[in-house]
């Protein structure tokens, strides 16, 4: 009877203290959780970003390069001179809202400059 009474007074103690979680992770885990949900809240930004940079270069090169058909189409007409100033000027504006569609994709690799590598 004494041997079940003290192993049963060594042993109860394990059972409550295993149930106990130390402050300190708490902590660490609520802080983890925030600094993720910053760089989701970064990462969004960075994305809404880079989809309003990207649409208004595939509106810019849609513009320039339905300019440059038209001036080609013009051609060997009536209007030649004008036809060759807008395959000039329709391929400098396509080639412009290329460029900002891929210059788009940059907002994307953006850190948050308040988060420091570790």
């Amino acid at each position: 009877m004494k041997s079940i009474i003290l192993s049963s007074v060594l042993i109860l103690p394990l059972f409550v203290f295993a149930q106990e979680v130390p402050v300190s992770d708490v902590d660490s885990l609520k802080r983890e959780i925030l600094l993720l949900r910053a760089d989701v809240d970064q990462i969004q930004l960075n994305l809404a970003t880079s989809q309003k940079k990207f649409k208004s270069g595939i509106i810019v090169a849609t513009i320039g390069y339905s300019v440059t058909i038209a001036g080609g189409l013009m051609l060997g007409r009536k209007y030649d001179d004008l036809g060759k100033v807008l395959l000039v000027t329709g391929g400098v504006t396509g080639i412009t809202g290329t460029f900002m569609m891929t210059d788009a994709f940059k907002y994307l690799n953006r850190k948050n400059p308040s988060s420091k590598p570790k």
